[in-house]
């Protein structure tokens, strides 16, 4: 048996040390290898996207993901045992931010899973019992020092503040996670195609970005053109000309568009409403 034959195959990190071995000089260097990689076979494109993600983490802040101050969905401290399992039934979160007088009051982290304490014995739940201490972390965080916060101190959630010590909005591990991988469906997220549109009231729907603007067309009676965009995150981006941020809104066609779920890439969820 030759040498060669003898010699194991090398493996994927053993072949990607290789490519990388030239020591890229920057960032832009790094990402051109990354991709040459995945030309010559080396990284599927699953990777090759996770890889990219992850360096993009290296370069966001918190408040490139965070969900703002006026779209989250609190708690608060006095509400009874049963408004709040009728938030939670409706907003379908795992965790929530319990507020005192207002938003600004940030008094712990809910989780569903504690009010069970109240199905078991509801005259002894207290609500101020099972709540969790909230982690505070300032907008400008980079988000790789989050996340290696999130996993030191087991959080899930941090709430976000600004520069004058007032709430800004909420960040989720999810947040950060889905930076690198992408979108995380969950058994809380709409993964049918009958669900790329939901109503959330007369005049408001809670729309899939990835729903075909054919399908959209037909909903809305619009007359949105699917030459240049299929889908109605690829018209949000062609609409502003970029990848828009979570929070941002646009008027097309009579209808006011805003970015519910959104990273560096692409759009993933949009509330439309009847402008």
């Amino acid at each position: 048996m030759s040498d060669a034959e003898e010699r194991p195959k090398p493996g994927f990190f053993e072949r990607l040390s290789a490519l990388l071995s030239g020591a890229p000089e920057d960032r832009d260097d790094l990402l051109a290898m990354l991709r040459d990689a995945h030309a010559r076979k080396l990284l599927d494109a699953d990777a090759l996207s996770i890889f990219e993600g992850a360096l993009e983490v290296a370069e966001m802040t918190v408040d490139d993901v965070m969900v703002p101050r006026s779209q989250m969905d609190v708690i608060e401290l006095d509400a009874a045992p049963a408004a709040i399992i009728a938030e939670m039934v409706e907003t379908r979160h795992s965790r929530y931010p319990v507020i005192g007088e207002n938003r600004d009051e940030v008094v712990g982290i809910l989780l569903a899973k504690d009010l069970l304490a109240y199905l078991v014995n509801a005259d002894a739940f207290s609500l101020k019992a099972v709540l969790r201490a909230p982690m505070f972390v300032p907008e400008t965080k980079r988000l790789n020092v989050l996340l290696r916060e999130f996993r030191s101190q087991r959080n899930h959630m941090a709430i976000v503040i600004d520069e004058h010590g007032s709430v800004a909005g909420l960040v989720t591990l999810e947040d950060v996670l889905e930076q690198i991988v992408g979108e995380i469906i969950d058994e809380y997220d709409y993964d049918e195609e009958a669900d790329n549109i939901v109503a959330e009231g007369a005049t408001k729907w809670r729309v899939k970005a990835s729903t075909d603007i054919s399908a959209f067309n037909e909903r809305f009676g619009t007359a949105f053109s699917d030459e240049d965009a299929a889908t109605v995150g690829g018209l949000l981006m062609e609409a502003f000309a970029r990848v828009p941020q979570r929070g941002e809104s646009i008027v097309l066609d009579g209808l006011r568009f805003t970015v519910l779920r959104a990273d560096g890439r692409r759009v993933w969820l949009v509330s439309v409403e009847r402008a």
